[in-house]
């Protein structure tokens, strides 16, 4: 468990430029406490507790407004960065090295029964508020935009953003060329197909008023 801790300490200072000393992240990271007492709780859950470990994780999330069932599995360099209403369900998988940021939830779709949360790979960035739901599978190196509800597979190295998530780089090839790791500049597909749609109902009105001032321009058989 202190092998996790360090790593978990380590990744802190790497990713969050506001980390300032070790006893900072200590005192301070609400993130770190969540995760802390989890692999403490999962370990309690691994042996065949219950209850135990399900009373020390709601604990944990009236201490950090974090909820992680006793049941996931969580590996190594996992940061929450924030971590205010993060859900982590029974039967998610996460894997090495993933960040995550607020109002994330990591759930399942309904009531069924068995692996009903998703599996997360190495290296995954979830953007703050975005929803990632049922047993699904999200890739290695692949980046969740802010606010996404993700319900389907994620192939590895891809970003996918918006409500159903849309998959906009794959493999490497960035249909955005300036979308990197931040998060906050992941390009808007809905936003963009607005523009379009409002582009395309200024070419129309500008061809009806040509047509209308063209019909005015036309004599009458009187005249």
């Amino acid at each position: 468990m202190f092998k996790y801790l360090k790593e978990d300490i380590r990744v802190i200072y790497e990713r969050d430029p506001a980390a300032n000393n070790i006893l900072e992240i200590l005192l301070t990271y609400s993130g770190l406490h969540a995760i802390t007492i989890h692999r403490f709780s999962h370990r309690l859950y691994k042996l065949g507790l219950r209850t135990l470990p399900r009373f020390i994780s709601q604990v944990a999330r009236f201490l950090t407004g974090i909820e992680i069932h006793p049941g996931a599995k969580i590996g190594k360099g996992f940061f929450i960065d924030h971590g205010s209403g993060v859900v982590i369900g029974e039967t998610t998988e996460i894997g090495d090295n993933v960040t995550i940021y607020q109002g994330v939830t990591l759930g399942g779709t309904g009531k069924e029964k068995g692996k009903r949360h998703p599996t997360i790979g190495n290296n995954v960035i979830i953007g703050a508020g975005a929803k990632v739901l049922g047993s699904i599978y999200i890739g290695n190196d692949s980046k969740i935009g802010a606010g996404s509800v993700v319900l389907k597979d994620v192939p590895e190295n891809s970003t996918v953003v918006g409500i159903p998530g849309r998959v906009i780089q794959r493999k490497g090839k960035r249909v955005h060329p300036e979308v990197l790791l931040n998060h906050a500049e992941l390009p808007d597909p809905i936003g963009e197909a607005l523009r379009e749609a409002r582009q395309r109902i200024e070419e129309i009105e500008e061809r009806c008023r040509k047509l209308c001032k063209g019909r005015e321009n036309i004599p009458s058989s009187e005249d």
